[in-house]
C-alpha cells in the first residue's frame, strides 16, 4: 500500500537501466522530429484555415508537453496499480467508446472523435492502452487449468470483440481497428495463447475484414484501386496516395530541404497527419526517410529488450502490446505510403499531427517506463 500512495508526478531519479534511457532518448527524438516535420508539413494549410502558419505546429506543441505529463506520471506509478486498474480502464474506455459512436463528432466518415470545445479527443487511441493493460493481466492469469483458459479466453475475446465492434463497425474507422486488431493478435500469441484458439480467432477476423470490405462501397473501391494500380481512376481515390509518392520521388537522395516541400501546398490530403512520411521523403530524401524507419526499428529493439528481461508475465505483456503498437502502427503508415497497403489513415506514431495519438502513445511509454523501473528496483533490493 505504501508504494500505491507514493506522489506519482514525483519522478524518481533512481539510476536505471541502458534500455529505461535509451528508450527515452530515442522517443524524445522522434517526436521532437515530428515537431518539426508537423511545423513544415501544415504551415500551407494552417495559413489557409486559420492565417497563422504555425497554428497547427503550436498545438502539436502542446500536445507534446501534454504526453511527456502523462508519459512522467505513468512512468511512476507502481505495477500493483496496473494490475488493479486494468478491467476498470477496458471497461471505461469501452463505454467511453460507445459514447463517442453515439454521440460523438464524424470526421472524414469516422464516428470516432468527441468535441470538447477547445480540442477533439480520440477515445479509440487511448482504448489501446487500455485494452494493453487489461488484456495483458488477464493473458497473465493463463495456467495448466484448462477450465481456467477458457473462461479466460472467453473474456479476453469478448473485450477484444466489443472494442473492435465499437471502433470498425460502428465507429466506421478500419485503420485504427486493423492496428488495434494486429497488436492484440500479436499479443495473444507471445503471451501463449493455445495455437488452436489463435488461429480461430485470427480466421474470425480475416473474415470480418472481408466483410467489412464488402459492406462499404468507398472501401471496395479504395481496396479495388489498390488492387489495379493501372487502371482508370475517375473518382480520384489513388490521388493521395500518387502525389505522396510523386513526393518521396522529388526528395532524391538527400531531399529538397526541410520547409521547402513542394507537394504540401494542397497536393496532398491530411499531409501533416497519415501522409506526413512522404513529406519527410521530400524534404529530408532517401536518407531521412531511411533514418526514420531505422529510429521506430531500434525503439521496437529497446522495447523488446525490455520485455525479455522481465520476470513478471504481466509486465512482459504490458511491454510487448505498446512495442506491437507502435513498430505496427509505423510499419502500416510507412507501408500505405508505399502503396503496399490501401489508404486506412493511420498515423505516423510520435510523428503526425494529432493529439491523441501522441499523448495516447507517450502514455505507454511511460508504462513500458514503469515496469523496467519496478525490475530495476526489485534489482537493487536484492
Amino acid at each position: 500500500m505504501t508504494d500505491l500512495k507514493r506522489p506519482s508526478i514525483r519522478p524518481r531519479f533512481r539510476a536505471q537501466s541502458r534500455e529505461f534511457y535509451l528508450l527515452i532518448s530515442l522517443v524524445a527524438f522522434t517526436v521532437f522530429l515530428g515537431l518539426a516535420m508537423v511545423a513544415s508539413a501544415s504551415s500551407v494549410d494552417a495559413f489557409k484555415a486559420t492565417s497563422n502558419a504555425g497554428s497547427t505546429f503550436y498545438k502539436q506543441g502542446l500536445f507534446a508537453l501534454a504526453g511527456t505529463f502523462l508519459l512522467i506520471v505513468a512512468s511512476n506509478m507502481p505495477i500493483a496499480f496496473y494490475r488493479r486498474i486494468g478491467s476498470i480502464a477496458m471497461m471505461g474506455m469501452i463505454g467511453l467508446q460507445l459514447a463517442t459512436v453515439l454521440f460523438g463528432k464524424e470526421v472524414n466518415g469516422n464516428k470516432n472523435w468527441i468535441d470538447l470545445g477547445l480540442f477533439t479527443l480520440q477515445p479509440s487511441e487511448f482504448l489501446k492502452l487500455a485494452l494493453i493493460i487489461g488484456i495483458s493481466y488477464l493473458l497473465s492469469l493463463y495456467s495448466e487449468d484448462d477450465l481456467q483458459n477458457r473462461q479466460l479466453t472467453t473474456r479476453i475475446a469478448a473485450y477484444s470483440g466489443i472494442s473492435l465492434f465499437l471502433v470498425v463497425f460502428m465507429g466506421k474507422d478500419m485503420g485504427t481497428g486493423v492496428v488495434m486488431a494486429v497488436m492484440l493478435m500479436g499479443l495473444f500469441l507471445f503471451a501463449g495463447m493455445r495455437l488452436s484458439q489463435w488461429l480461430a480467432i485470427s480466421a474470425a477476423g480475416l473474415a470480418a475484414v472481408v466483410l467489412l470490405v464488402q459492406m462499404s462501397a468507398s472501401r471496395r473501391i479504395r481496396f479495388d484501386a489498390w488492387l489495379n494500380p493501372d487502371s482508370a481512376d475517375p473518382m480520384g481515390v489513388r490521388w493521395q496516395y500518387e502525389h505522396g509518392t510523386w513526393a518521396l520521388a522529388s526528395g532524391g537522395l538527400f531531399g529538397t530541404g526541410l520547409g521547402r516541400s513542394k507537394l504540401k501546398w494542397s497536393w496532398i490530403p491530411e499531409v501533416e497527419n497519415d501522409f506526413i512520411f512522404a513529406i519527410i521523403g521530400e524534404e529530408l530524401g532517401l536518407i531521412g526517410a531511411i533514418f526514420v524507419i531505422l529510429l521506430f526499428f531500434l525503439i521496437g529493439l529497446t522495447l523488446f529488450s525490455i520485455a525479455k528481461k522481465q520476470t513478471s508475465a504481466f509486465s512482459r505483456n504490458m511491454v510487448v502490446g505498446v512495442m506491437l503498437w507502435i513498430v505496427m502502427q509505423a510499419l502500416i503508415n510507412i507501408s500505405v505510403v508505399l502503396g503496399y497497403l490501401p489508404v486506412l489513415g493511420v498515423p505516423l506514431p510520435l510523428i503526425s499531427a494529432g493529439g491523441s495519438s501522441l499523448i495516447a502513445t507517450l502514455g505507454a511509454v511511460g508504462v513500458v517506463l514503469a515496469v523496467e523501473r519496478d525490475r530495476m528496483a526489485k534489482l537493487g533490493q536484492r
